[in-house]
């Protein structure tokens, strides 16, 4: 009976340590959600005034103490990495804030920083669950192969004016379905991001269904069939009719930040 009373005793405090894990959690996404309301514009971000409140620094400081394995739904688990990835790239940007792109923040300038894994997603500046980490071990060691949904690529936002719009609300589980449906709907609907020659059937794309085309297909088809549902409904269906005539053109991939002006 002791022994059981003991084993009772943990088990109510495991419980009551994972219910105040996830309601801390809930608290600071709070925060995060209500900075993206008063800084997100038209997916553009206020940097300047952003840079000055202090309310990023106490998010960014909740997700160093929050473990997400305490969160059992998959759908929690990738919300809070996605919204991780986006604080972690303002955080990057506001610290250095003013600069021209993020690309700045590369040590030894864009190339030579490719080459030798010096750029900004390569430094361990991310702290989660009290881990240092950098912001390609969320992307490439937990979102992409754990989770397994293309669909991240329309909400990682690297702040640039070629990434998709960054959302002016924080993901939540609950909703992740609806609001990365509507991020591809956006992403896709955005003419200076992805436009569509239906008379010559090309798809002029974003350079990120080339540098992450095996997530979406290993072909300009399946690229297209995959994406289809958030295309306008013309393309659509002529994408479903003639899928073998469409051809994929990638555009070229604007650096500037993705500042409001």
């Amino acid at each position: 009976m002791k022994k059981f009373k003991v084993l009772l005793s943990v088990v109510f405090i495991i419980l009551i340590s994972v219910r105040n894990n996830y309601s801390q959690d809930s608290a600071s996404v709070k925060i995060y959600d209500n900075l993206l309301h008063k800084y997100i514009v038209n997916g553009l971000v206020d940097y300047e005034n952003l840079s000055k409140d202090n309310n990023l620094g106490k998010y960014i400081d909740a997700l160093s103490k929050f473990d997400p394995g305490t969160l059992t739904n998959k759908n929690d688990r990738l919300a809070f990495w996605i919204n991780a990835y986006n604080a972690y790239t303002l955080k990057a940007i506001t610290d250095k804030y003013p600069i021209s792109s993020i690309n700045d923040l590369h040590s030894g300038g864009r190339i030579i920083a490719h080459i030798l894994k010096t750029t900004v997603w390569d430094k361990d500046f991310v702290v989660i669950n009290n881990k240092k980490m950098t912001l390609n071990d969320i992307e490439h060691r937990i979102i992409r192969p754990k989770f397994k949904d293309p669909r991240v690529h329309f909400a990682l936002v690297c702040g640039a004016m070629s990434c998709p719009p960054l959302r002016n609300e924080a993901y939540t589980g609950s909703k992740l379905d609806e609001q990365l449906n509507d991020q591809g709907k956006k992403f896709f609907a955005n003419p200076s991001l992805n436009s569509f020659d239906g008379k010559n059937y090309v798809a002029h794309l974003s350079k990120i269904l080339d540098w992450y085309g095996s997530d979406f297909g290993n072909s300009d088809s399946q690229i297209l069939l995959r994406i289809k549902s958030f295309l306008p409904k013309q393309i659509a269906e002529s994408v479903n009719d003639n899928v073998d005539k469409w051809e994929i053109d990638f555009n070229s991939y604007d650096w500037k930040l993705n500042k409001i002006k």
